[in-house]
């Protein structure tokens, strides 16, 4: 279910700080008729921490309503309190999703046995699929090779967005999971490495800007065609580099407001990029031809 191309889909906010429901609309529409594989909204991505449970599910309930059944949705449900995430992933349950994404605890770093804990507890509290998301840059922990082994002998938790950006990590992965669990990148600049060692595919930041092209690249691996796949990094790899410029994800919506996709708003403590950041996200978008024209009045 969860292979090829998935966006982690961006939040965006209107001037007031509200959420913006109607270009978020627009944005998942954009996403599927791109022939994007799967969405994830509510991921860090989407500035999960800073939306309410009201707003998390009602992002959550638009990707839905406008996908319409036409791809799968896969919901962020993490966080570092295991009976909150139980709560958080049994509400998305009931609203249909495909799935959910969860983080791992950040800030109380839990060992391998309990990161084993929270996700089994997980598991056992809902019926849906669950992919777990080891990001050690911005949680602080590692779910290892072994601990994944023994969290894929578990029937509902059949992935991970593998995000370390260790190459090394992620082929042992592959060789101490079984051919039935998928490790997808959770970094777009390693999807083709990765998906030579056997991964499935990519839960994409850059797929906010340029779906199907991310979406081609991704399927391209599945086939084995690496030479169209590296044709297709080449032309956007500076594009997948300037995405972490600064933290994700301030660079990726300051360039799709570039690109006239939204309003370039976030919740603190996300703000704004520096101006210098700024014109080298306005320098590549340029270059890949993606930088909306504004015409000039005659």
């Amino acid at each position: 279910m969860f292979t090829g191309c998935g966006t982690a889909l961006v939040t965006p906010f209107r001037r007031d700080l509200s959420l913006d429901e109607e270009t978020l609309r627009r944005l998942v529409r954009r996403q599927i008729e791109a022939g994007i594989n799967f969405l994830v909204p509510c991921g860090t991505t989407g500035e999960s921490p800073t939306l309410t449970r009201a707003e998390h599910l009602r992002v959550v309930e638009i990707t839905l309503e406008e996908g319409h059944g036409r791809v799968p949705v896969v919901g962020g449900a993490g966080g570092y309190n295991t009976a909150e995430v139980i709560e958080l992933a049994r509400e998305l349950e009931h609203m249909g999703v495909s799935g959910i994404l969860s983080v791992t605890p950040y800030y109380n770093k839990p060992t391998q046995e309990g990161l084993y804990q929270h996700y089994k507890a997980i598991a056992s509290a809902i019926r849906l699929p669950i992919v777990v998301y080891s990001v050690q840059g911005r949680t602080g922990v590692n779910v290892e090779p072994g601990t994944l082994a023994r969290l894929a002998q578990i029937e509902n938790i059949v992935a991970v967005k593998e995000a370390s950006g260790n190459i090394a990590q992620m082929a042992n992965v592959l060789h101490e999971v079984p051919a039935s669990f998928t490790v997808l990148s959770g970094d777009d600049a390693v999807t083709i490495p990765l998906m030579a060692l056997g991964g499935r595919g990519i839960i994409s930041v850059v797929a906010n800007q340029i779906p199907g092209e991310m979406t081609q690249l991704a399927q391209a691996c599945l086939r084995g065609d690496f030479e169209t796949a590296r044709k297709i990094q080449a032309r956007y790899l500076p594009l997948m580099n300037v995405n972490f410029v600064e933290s994700n994800p301030i660079p990726v919506k300051a360039a799709m407001a570039l690109m006239g996709l939204l309003e370039p708003v976030y919740r603190l403590p996300m703000v704004p990029p520096s101006a210098a950041s700024l014109a080298k996200i306005e320098t590549v978008l340029e270059a890949a031809g993606l930088l909306r024209r504004v015409p000039v009045a005659g």
